[in-house]
Parts: C-alpha cells; structure tokens; sequence
C-alpha cells in the first residue's frame, strides 16, 4: 500500500511541477524553440570556428615540422660529405705514406747493395 502511496505522491510532485513551469516560464514554446534553435546554431559555428582554428594550427605545426626536417636534412648531408672529404684526405695521405716508405726501402735496398759490392772489391 505503501507503494501505491509514494508513486501517487510521485505523480503529484510531477504535475505541479508541470504547472509552475507553465505558469512561470518566461517565454511561450514557439520562443523558447527558436532560443534553443539558436543557441544550437551558435554552438555549431562556434565548433567550426575552432575546427577552422584547429586546422590552421595543425597546417602551421607541419609547415614547421618540415621546415625543420629539411634542416636537419640539409645538416646531414653537409656531415656526410665532410666525412666523406675526410676519409678520401686520409686514404690519400696513406697511399702516400705507403709511396714514400717503398720508395725508402728501395732506396735503403740500393744503398745496402751498392756498399756491399764495393765492400766485396
């Protein structure tokens, strides 16, 4: 029985608060559906707008992102050929250290020979 009471009471506190709502609301349905279809209206363009912001930003970031990439591209490729001048300066300066101690060695293989043939005389 109880039950029954409370879903009765229920029901009363919803029409009276049916009632107040009509009796007070400050505008009549036909204005009220127009506020919220504007302000929805308003809520749409404001979404695009940041959307619109959004997108600029991220167009923005990626112009700096490659910006920053063919920087970093750029710097690279500067390293590479650098190394790349080092190392054929060193193989160079190896076949020339290779050259003059050959050319040494002979000379010293010449000088040996020569003094042991005139040793021999």
């Amino acid at each position: 029985m109880e039950e029954r009471n409370g879903f009765g009471y229920f029901l009363l506190g919803l029409g009276i608060g049916v009632a107040a709502g009509l009796l007070w609301a400050p505008r009549s349905g036909e204005e009220t559906r127009a506020l919220i279809a504007d302000k929805a209206g308003e809520g749409a363009d404001y979404l695009k707008s940041r959307a619109q912001d959004g997108s600029e930003f991220v167009k923005q970031r990626a112009d700096e992102l490659k910006s920053s990439a063919s920087d970093i591209y750029d710097r690279g490729r500067s390293t590479i050929q650098q190394q790349k001048e080092n190392l054929s300066a060193a193989v160079e300066a190896g076949k020339q250290a290779y050259r003059d101690a050959v050319g040494d060695a002979k000379a010293a293989s010449r000088a040996t020979a020569g003094s042991g043939a005139s040793d021999q005389s």
